[in-house]
């Protein structure tokens, strides 16, 4: 692992995340940065901040772009929201809006 990134308690499920990086899973940053411009779900704006931090990451150790690939990344449950909506008879029924922690490791490209 040459550089990682985390976005921690970010405000979209981490099943929607998990429809965007099973796209880019594997592939180099190039290549997956292309694929997050072209994908319409809104966390793929999350992913693709969290991705340009992990490549900011690694440049400060001096590799480039063009040279790393996404060897791991996760979404994983963060906590919840708990929150309340009024309900017929006087009741409340609990909503839960969830989080997700969003890892990404990078490394160098095999030849």
């Amino acid at each position: 692992m040459i550089a990682s990134a985390q976005g921690k308690f970010l405000r979209v499920s981490s099943m929607k995340v998990r429809q965007v990086i099973d796209a880019i899973r594997g592939k180099d940053v190039p290549t997956s940065q292309a694929l997050l411009a072209q994908i319409h779900k809104g966390s793929s704006t999350f992913v693709k901040k969290v991705l340009d931090s992990a490549v900011s990451n690694a440049k400060q150790k001096g590799v480039t772009e063009e040279q790393l690939l996404i060897s791991r990344i996760s979404a994983n449950h963060g906590g919840s929201w708990k929150r309340y909506r009024a309900a017929s008879f006087g009741r409340a029924t609990p909503i839960l809006r969830r989080t997700t922690h969003l890892t990404v490791e990078l490394d160098l490209k095999t030849k």
